[in-house]
């Protein structure tokens, strides 16, 4: 029989306190998308700054080597791995609130750190911006299982999948914030000193990407106050910590209900975990679903990331030449396709899965996502030279739009609600946390490994590689693997409580197998043939 406050919690109305932490949890994926977004403005900045070269054409000149391009996105993804994994674990090992602020810290002091990379030569601040921004990575990584499994945990059954897609919608806001900060900064910069499109960059620029980076540690920092006075999650407090006491003093305090209501009527024998995490019982039961999140989230975001593919054509398109404009609005420019891009498909694709995540289920959404982003990328990738790499127009930016609109109205999504609702609550941050893991791992190969693979000669600094056609297909091909994937292995969890979604894993099978059913068919078979011989 269920706790009563574990009941109350999933029957519990919608209250203050759920957007409250919307906006505490949403504040980590806030800032992840803020520094993703804000780089490719401050690599312009940086190209002006420190890769100016008379000697090279207009073409050419302010051209940021790729391989520090490569490093300054991959190195934070990396920390990101090293952050999901690490505090994942800690989550489910001291608690999930007890982290969470270490999380934040780290990254609003990491944060602060890249605006302040030491000294004014190009190597000490590349060097310098690397390691903050690895550090950076770190934080964010650590934000991600801790801020799902705590949505996860508040929410009541009926909204938790709209609530925990809110929670990863404040990506959009990061996106679109990160691209107005820019937008600001550059056009105040570019008002105070006057630069001319034609004459050196002014030494104040210097500046400029540095107050772009530190003003996103600002809206972090402000939710710490409220990170810290959270009460511990009433799952992991009854669950975990076996203190079904504290866990109803904690969910009287931040939901509209009574002590009389939650409190259980007779002490609750204290049930220890049966096995451990590294364990062959823990691989029967749940590592179908590990391997389900983990290997969907991979693939999604080998696309998602890789979608860096068309940004020099479509900077070459829709931006003016970089001998028309000086530094500060040149970064403004990339900022301001940024935003459009955001406004017209990103934000209303996280938006769209909020309202229809709860009504028609993680799976079908998923599977959705990925075969119409298979789709728009075959559609891009098998003509694509003999038409689009020519005609960047109106149609090529509805595809690349559309991109973005179904990843984040399907897998990109669907893969950050899924591991927060199916794993033990002993297990969950950290499942969360490998699964995150193992999408950054394909965010490194998208956004680094395609983008080298993708030029079909020697241009820009890149060696030859496969080509834009071979890469688009392969793009459509693994968005496909990604729909195979969630139909055969993913589990659907909407409408059912977090300890329903765990009970089912321990005690039946719905239908889609990987190692339990196998095991469990050969137990069956075994069975039949003793009773056979009997």
């Amino acid at each position: 029989m269920a706790l009563k406050v574990l009941s109350a919690l999933d029957s519990a109305k919608t209250q203050w306190y759920h957007f409250k932490a919307i906006i505490i949890a949403g504040m980590g994926l806030f800032s992840d998308a803020y520094d993703l977004f804000c780089i490719p403005p401050i690599m312009r900045l940086l190209g002006r700054i420190y890769y100016e070269d008379p000697h090279k054409n207009s073409d050419q000149n302010y051209e940021v080597n790729p391989g520090v391009v490569s490093t300054m996105v991959g190195i934070a993804l990396f920390g990101t791995v090293i952050g999901q994994l690490v505090f994942g674990r800690f989550g489910d090992l001291i608690g999930r609130r007890r982290v969470y602020g270490l999380a934040l810290t780290l990254m609003v002091l990491s944060s602060i750190g890249c605006g302040f990379s030491i000294c004014t030569k190009r190597s000490c601040v590349l060097v310098s911006l690397g390691f903050f921004r690895f550090l950076l990575g770190v934080g964010i990584g650590g934000d991600y299982p801790l801020s799902a499994t705590i949505m996860s945990e508040f929410a009541n059954k009926k909204t938790r999948g709209a609530f925990i897609a809110a929670v990863f919608s404040m990506q959009g806001i990061g996106i679109l914030a990160s691209s107005t900060v820019t937008m600001v900064v550059c056009a105040i910069f570019d008002r105070a000193s006057r630069a001319s499109k034609t004459g050196p960059t002014p030494e104040e620029a210097d500046i400029a990407w540095r107050v772009i980076l530190m003003i996103g540690a600002i809206p972090a920092a402000m939710t710490y106050y409220w990170r810290m006075m959270m009460p511990e999650t009433a799952r992991y407090t009854a669950l975990v910590e076996q203190n079904v006491v504290q866990a109803a003093k904690d969910m009287e305090k931040v939901l509209d209900v009574s002590m009389s209501q939650i409190a259980e009527d007779e002490p609750v024998p204290e049930n220890p975990p049966s096995y451990p995490f590294f364990s062959t019982k823990f691989l029967r039961r749940h590592g179908r679903d590990l391997f389900a999140c983990a290997v969907s989230w991979f693939l999604v975001d080998i696309v998602f990331y890789g979608s860096n593919l068309f940004q020099s054509q479509i900077y070459k398109r829709y931006l003016p030449q970089k001998n028309e404009v000086n530094a500060y609005m040149d970064a403004y420019h990339v900022a301001r396709l940024q935003a459009i891009v955001a406004v017209c498909s990103t934000i209303p694709g996280y938006w769209f899965t909020v309202y229809f995540i709860d009504r028609i289920g993680r799976v079908k959404i998923q599977m959705m996502g990925f075969f119409f982003m298979a789709m728009v990328y075959l559609a891009m990738g098998i003509p694509y030279y003999s038409y689009w790499d020519k005609h960047t127009d109106k149609g090529f930016m509805v595809l690349y739009g559309l991109t973005f609109f179904f990843s984040n109205f399907g897998p990109n999504t669907t893969t950050f609600i899924v591991p927060a609702e199916l794993f033990p609550a002993r297990f969950r941050s950290t499942c969360h946390g490998i699964s995150g893991a193992a999408g950054k791992v394909g965010a490194i190969i998208g956004s680094v490994g395609f983008l080298w693979a993708s030029h079909n000669k020697r241009e820009d600094g890149y060696p030859k590689g496969i080509g834009m056609r071979a890469s688009l297909v392969i793009l459509g091909g693994v968005c496909i693997a990604g729909m195979v994937v969630t139909y055969f292995f993913t589990v659907e969890t909407s409408g059912r409580s977090l300890e329903e979604n765990e009970k089912e894993d321990e005690e039946g099978d719905n239908g889609r197998c990987f190692l339990r059913c196998f095991t469990d068919f050969e137990s069956s078979r075994r069975r039949g043939i003793q009773l056979g011989v009997a």
